[in-house]
């Protein structure tokens, strides 16, 4: 097997099981309304690691599809980081 097709399917399980996590924080965010815990600052910069993986993709020309798979994680941390300023103003008001 080509060393740069394992490379990317190494590549493609790490975003895979990064990405299959945030659905889980996203979840427990809406029911429970509540966003103890959660750093918005963390979550930045896990999106700007994403950012820099889809531009190193983006110069080399090279796995294009991956880019695909960072969008969506940071799609997901995005959304996550929304909820963050959704629900950060009313626990500051209890």
């Amino acid at each position: 097997m080509d060393a740069s097709l394992v490379s990317q399917l190494f590549e493609f399980g790490m975003l895979l099981a990064f990405g299959l996590s945030w659905p889980f924080a996203i979840a427990k965010t809406l029911r429970s309304k509540s966003v103890a815990g959660k750093s918005p600052v963390f979550m930045a910069i896990v999106i700007l690691g994403y950012v820099f993986g889809i531009s190193a993709h983006l110069v080399e020309g090279e796995k294009l599809w991956l880019v695909a798979v960072y969008a969506a994680d940071i799609a997901l941390v995005s959304t996550d980081l929304a909820l963050y300023f959704r629900f950060s103003g009313k626990e500051n008001r209890s």
